[in-house]
């Protein structure tokens, strides 16, 4: 019992206790660029949520006789796109689709590249040579190519533009999370942890998540703006979601050739990828901040 007092001080002494997730969220909340962040990210989230009962009209229902009316129109406030349609409304619903493919990728991805990662950095040695160098081998390609060519072969469609930006994000998020883990498994916490007779199972539920999951989850926030442009220019090229499902990347392709006729009204699906894009990246940089992960 002697022996084993020491090391489980040590172990003990390196867990995070509450205190630090406290002073997290002081950090967090005393950055005004990261709550506003927050707050319009969560503003788009819950206008995604409840677009069917706040879209003031029929985002569907088209009309040759009001197309691309301006911003300002009475009863359109944002104007009418090609086909007539209600902006605003088009808009709002968008929102839910272009979330949709910004998140989910991300957020599956992250589950899979962590584990994947994770594997590789505690275990080492031969498992961790095979599954980085199989990474290695996605990282050849630029991630726009390697997703205009997966969603190329599967083909168009929300499933087929989701499973391709999933397989793009899951090796740089095995790639993080095989540095971190590889970083924390050399700490001598993990030695005294092993002393103790701990199994490696949970030493890595224990005592390797809690210190790798904060980094991996910070890097994995600031992908989601990055799939959203991606899955953005799926759509415009074609490759995502098909109409006449309204999807900002998509309406961005049908109203490219009003440019020159309603500049305004064809830069508004532009300008929510942009405010959405920056609000997640702004988002990252206030998590990192806060969690101190440099330090």
């Amino acid at each position: 019992m002697s022996a084993a007092a020491p090391a489980l001080t040590a172990i003990a002494a390196i867990e995070k206790s509450p205190g630090y997730w406290a002073g997290v969220m002081h950090r967090f909340r005393r950055d005004p660029v990261a709550m506003a962040a927050l707050i319009i990210v969560l503003a788009l989230v819950l206008m995604a949520i409840f677009a069917p009962f706040i879209a003031p009209a029929d985002p569907y229902r088209s009309s040759m006789i009001r197309r691309l009316r301006p911003i300002g129109t009475p009863g359109f406030p944002l104007g009418t796109d090609e086909l007539g349609r209600d902006m605003l409304s088009r808009l709002i619903l968008g929102g839910r689709l272009s979330l949709l493919m910004g998140v989910t990728p991300v957020f599956i991805a992250f589950f899979i590249g962590s584990a994947i990662g994770i594997t590789a950095g505690f275990v080492g040695g031969k498992v961790n040579t095979v599954l980085m160098r199989t990474i290695d081998v996605f990282f050849a390609f630029p991630s726009v190519l390697l997703a205009i060519a997966l969603s190329g072969a599967l083909g168009a469609g929300i499933f087929n533009g989701l499973l391709s930006l999933t397989i793009v994000f899951v090796p740089p998020i095995a790639r993080i999370a095989e540095s971190v883990t590889t970083a924390v498994r050399k700490i001598e916490y993990i030695e005294a942890a092993r002393a103790s007779g701990a199994s490696a199972f949970r030493i890595v539920r224990i005592h390797v998540l809690g210190n790798v999951i904060g980094p991996i989850f910070v890097y994995a926030t600031g992908l989601i703006s990055v799939s959203l442009i991606l899955a953005s220019g799926l759509s415009f090229l074609g490759l995502g979601v098909k109409p006449p499902e309204p999807e900002w990347g998509l309406m961005l392709n049908t109203l490219r050739n009003a440019i020159y006729v309603q500049p305004w009204v064809a830069a508004l699906p532009g300008l929510m990828i942009f405010i959405t894009s920056i609000s997640f990246n702004l988002l990252s940089d206030g998590l990192r901040s806060a969690m101190d992960i440099k330090a």
